[in-house]
């Protein structure tokens, strides 16, 4: 009874969200307090909760400090040298044009939020791209790549979300991936630089001719020069390597690591208490809805768990798994994770699915760790997905339809997955 009420709480909280019915955030929190009811746990559940609620406090902590303090270091001006030299850079040939695309769209992608990542990149190149007739499409596959590559850090929302749902320090899964994603930004840039050079060959055969699509939606507000701090570069390029190579390295623990940076970040930058105050305000709506939505997900994993449901569910699973390939559901699962994850939501995926695999794993001695890196590789499909927002903003600003740009942009995010999972095999991250 308990395998089949765990498998109807999860399918549930999956129909709920799927359909719209409720959010994320509401569903995490009142789907399990009623299955738990059900279970006869009804006197526990405080306390279950709350042990979920422990456990994932350091990962939503992470998240939130690391987006803040990477917003606060674009906010300063840290990578505008950078874009001015990509720019400088592109010129007027379409490869240098795609390549700039890729470094660009590497560099803004570093504060974990997609939205502002396209609003950037595409305000910075679009014009180039119209001024030389390219592809609008290229630019959103670039974009698209560099994004979902970049977020495998362990600030980015796929890799808090399944460090969430399975209880690990999200540190523990992304220094293994470290080879992984390295290839995946080589195949970024190898991806730019094919595309670079089909649009270089057509626009020679077609002088120039553009690519038919609409106004778009136009740019972004313009940039407040208030908040710029130019000669303060010096000093926020070292706290930010400083800050990524003890992240590598895992020197200080991850949510420590973030809330100094940040606090040195603003008390250098911005020491009036009003212009910090006005930074993490301007920040607030990117920074806190994936935090909440983690400390909401303490309440379904701990009573998943406090109830016995998960092992109940992982039992039911060895059942109907061959027992030849329980030690090979790593990679299996980085494969499956292609599929899932374009018709699944990632609340509902990593959060509904992967935690039974995960479990299930665990009795043929693959780790929950390896589970959760193999759930992540498939993000640049994931990318794609119709119940992703940002495919609608990527859209909306190129001027294109959603439908062709998945249709151009599927093969190369198969390249890049499959990139991703044979990196992950070799060096032996997901194995």
């Amino acid at each position: 009874m308990l395998m089949w009420l765990g498998y109807l709480m999860v399918a549930t909280f999956m129909i709920l969200i799927m359909t719209k019915r409720l959010s994320a955030l509401v569903a995490l929190i009142l789907v399990p307090l009623v299955f738990g009811v059900l279970a006869g746990h009804g006197p526990d559940l405080g306390t279950m909760a709350l042990d979920g609620l422990g456990k994932l406090a350091p990962t939503a902590t992470l998240l939130l400090f690391a987006v803040l303090f990477f917003a606060v270091m674009i906010d300063a001006g840290l990578f505008e040298p950078l874009v001015d030299r990509v720019l400088r850079f592109a010129g007027d040939d379409p490869m240098r044009v795609a390549l700039g695309t890729a470094a660009m769209a590497t560099i803004v992608s570093l504060d974990g939020d997609g939205a502002t990542t396209a609003l950037i990149t595409i305000t910075a190149l679009l014009p180039v791209y119209r001024r030389l007739g390219m592809n609008p499409l290229v630019l959103a596959v670039i974009l698209a790549s560099a994004n979902t590559v970049v977020n495998l850090m362990p600030w980015g929302g796929p890799v808090g979300r399944v460090a969430a749902s399975l209880r690990l320090d999200p540190a523990a899964v992304f220094v293994p991936l470290l080879p992984t994603i390295a290839a995946g930004l080589a195949g970024t840039f190898f991806i730019a630089w094919s595309l670079g050079r089909s649009e270089r060959k057509r626009l020679a055969a077609t002088s120039g001719e553009v690519i038919a699509c609409e106004s778009g939606m136009g740019a972004t507000k313009p940039v407040d020069s208030s908040i710029r701090r130019p000669r303060l570069l010096p000093f926020n390029l070292a706290l930010t390597l400083s800050v990524l190579v003890l992240a590598v390295i895992h020197l200080v623990p991850l949510p420590l690591l973030f809330m100094v940076a940040l606090a040195v970040a603003l008390a250098v930058n911005y020491p009036s208490l009003s212009d910090q105050r006005a930074r993490l305000a301007a920040h607030a709506e990117n920074a806190l809805p994936i935090s909440i939505l983690i400390l909401a997900a303490g309440v379904f994993t701990g009573v998943l768990a406090g109830t016995g449901m998960i092992d109940a569910m992982a039992k039911g699973a060895m059942a109907v798994v061959p027992p030849g390939i329980g030690q090979a559901l790593g990679p299996i699962t980085a494969c499956l994770a292609a599929p899932l994850t374009f018709v699944l939501s990632n609340d509902a995926y990593y959060f509904g699915v992967v935690p039974i695999i995960a479990q299930t794993a665990t009795q043929y001695g693959v780790t929950p760790e390896q589970i959760a890196r193999a759930s992540l590789l498939a993000q640049p499909i994931h990318a794609l997905s119709p119940l992703v927002a940002a495919i609608y903003l990527v859209s909306g600003l190129l001027g294109v339809e959603v439908g062709a740009l998945q249709r151009f942009s599927l093969k190369w995010a198969c390249l890049l997955t499959l990139i991703l999972i044979v990196t992950a095999c070799v060096t032996r991250a997901i194995i």
